[in-house]
């Protein structure tokens, strides 16, 4: 049998862009970006120079969390169009050269979701759920413990019903827990995969992929205890064979959601025969310091390493505070429980950082995942209290500013009204959000979106080859990579003054204009060729 081809590896070394279509471009003028706008951005996305596409779910749903809880996984949400279009629009990206992810919620469903209605009225479904009598002298007491999902809420992870059972959500209450101990449960999602490989998707990203299994006897919750009753229990890599069968069928990937410390459970998730990759959230929530990154770099290779998967990287997502806005901030990190109204922000100084980890996670082997709107360099916007909508904030009551910060809609056109975003958006855009305009930037070759279109263009030089570190002074990341035309080194000044360039013979991209003296200055990174 030969070797595997680049099409067929095309997601080792691909560069995938995150589509929140909530938030991306409203075609019809409603408000709500939607598969139309998505559509007539393809050119731009090729322009940009991404390898697919990912969109976070664009299912029927009452949007209690943003669509992340599923009424219907074969029906389009109508804010978005219709499965149709979701057809063209998978066809129409497909002859631009970029594949499509779509994103499955294996955890929980909507509890409008045909199944969990039928469970409140008693039926058999009722099963495919975690129904359980209440403790206490009347049964007004949950069936236990355990912590919500929410980061910073105190409320419960069941709710009861008027006929006195409760039933489990580790996130809302709108969002019932699957039993995945039940066969028509593994079922049922088998061939929602199946359904949307059929329509063409390469593949689908997996939400709180370390989630799905329960103890059977939904203990209480004891800090340490091993198995947990219900993250990273050992049923969940059954279901992973199950299903990267049926992607090897389409020649389909999967992308996991899995929180993991612990490297050596993270790495099974990504054996030869279940997931293809997984998430990076060390990266993603390191802060900008030059040591703590290249341990977050080392340990995420080695990680990956016994099992032959290919590292990602992912500098913000639809979650988390956004680059420009986190690198301007006292604490670069980034941690749900810290999130707080009012932080000070530094956005010149978070844009040239953003500027510099930008090439820094472009040149990393592995797969780069990249947020709509961090190419424009977007600033995480502050929504007024009385316009959040993301239940993280209500559900922490009303100290965690939420998640909506990081999802307003995208600025197109400078000119034009909402910054020709569409119509009047559903999450307000901050005053001046028109100087990021896509337009302004695709015009002006010293922009982010310049520089972003730039670095894709010699990305792939890199190739999926290894990494080697360079001597540096402290504070200083450099290392090299085997290119096609010969070595390629990065290097990025986290240092306070600036540093001498090693031996090059070109200076290919960088994401700041080096000192008179041809020195990288602090906060700023270059790709070379060796």
């Amino acid at each position: 049998m030969g070797q595997p081809t680049h099409a067929q590896n095309w997601w080792r070394s691909a560069v995938i862009y995150q589509v929140y279509v909530r938030s991306f471009a409203d075609g019809d003028g409603d408000g709500t970006g939607d598969l139309a706008g998505v559509r007539a951005k393809l050119p731009y996305l090729a322009e940009l120079g991404v390898d697919a596409l990912w969109f976070n779910p664009w299912y029927l749903s009452p949007m209690k969390d943003g669509g992340y809880d599923v009424a219907d996984y074969r029906v389009i949400d109508p804010a978005f169009g219709t499965l149709a279009e979701a057809e063209k629009l998978i066809a129409e990206a497909k002859e631009l050269g970029i594949r499509t992810l779509v994103d499955i919620v294996p955890n929980h469903v909507s509890d409008q979701h045909p199944w969990f209605r039928a469970a409140l009225a008693q039926g058999p479904e009722r099963e495919l759920f975690h129904f359980r009598p209440g403790r206490g002298e009347h049964g007004e007491l949950p069936p236990n413990d355990w912590p919500s999902q929410f980061a910073g809420s105190a409320e419960p992870v069941w709710t009861r019903l008027p006929d006195g059972t409760w039933y489990l959500h580790l996130f809302t209450p709108e969002q019932p827990d699957l039993n995945w101990a039940h066969p028509a449960v593994r079922q049922e999602h088998e061939e929602i995969l199946r359904f949307w490989f059929e329509r063409g998707v390469a593949g689908v990203r997996i939400d709180s992929a370390a989630l799905l299994a329960k103890d059977p006897d939904l203990p209480d919750f004891v800090e340490g205890r091993d198995p947990h009753p219900y993250v990273d229990r050992d049923e969940l890599h059954d279901i992973y064979r199950s299903w990267r069968a049926v992607a090897d069928a389409y020649d389909g990937i999967f992308v996991g959601e899995v929180w993991l410390p612990d490297t050596e459970r993270f790495a099974r998730y990504l054996r030869p025969d279940e997931l293809h990759t997984a998430f990076n959230f060390s990266f993603l929530s390191c802060p900008w310091d030059a040591g703590r990154l290249r341990t977050s770099i080392d340990e995420t290779l080695a990680e990956h390493a016994p099992v032959g998967a290919p590292a990602t990287w992912v500098l913000c997502n639809h979650d988390v505070t956004r680059t420009v806005t986190r690198y301007g901030r006292a604490d670069t990190g980034f941690d749900f429980a810290t999130k707080a109204f009012g932080t000070p922000t530094d956005l010149a100084l978070g844009t040239r950082r953003a500027r510099a980890a930008a090439l820094l996670s472009l040149a990393l082997p592995g797969a780069v995942y990249l947020y709509q709107g961090e190419e424009l360099g977007l600033p995480e916007a502050e929504i007024p209290r009385d316009r959040i909508q993301d239940p993280m904030h209500f559900r922490s009551g009303g100290t965690d500013p939420g998640r909506d910060g990081c999802r307003v809609p995208l600025p197109w056109t400078a000119d034009a009204p909402y910054a020709g975003f569409g119509g009047d958006p559903w999450l307000p855009q901050p005053s001046g959000w028109s100087a990021y305009a896509a337009d302004l930037q695709a015009a002006d070759p010293g922009s982010m979106l310049s520089l972003y279109r730039a670095a894709l263009t010699i990305r792939p030089e890199f190739g999926d080859g290894p990494l080697t570190w360079l001597p540096t002074p402290e504070g200083v990341l450099a290392f090299a990579r085997p290119g096609q035309e010969g070595r390629l080194l990065c290097v990025v000044n986290l240092a306070e003054a600036p540093v001498d360039l090693p031996a090059h013979s070109r200076l290919l991209l960088g994401s700041g204009p080096l000192d008179p003296q041809g020195r990288l200055p602090k906060d700023t990174a270059v790709w070379l060729r060796g």
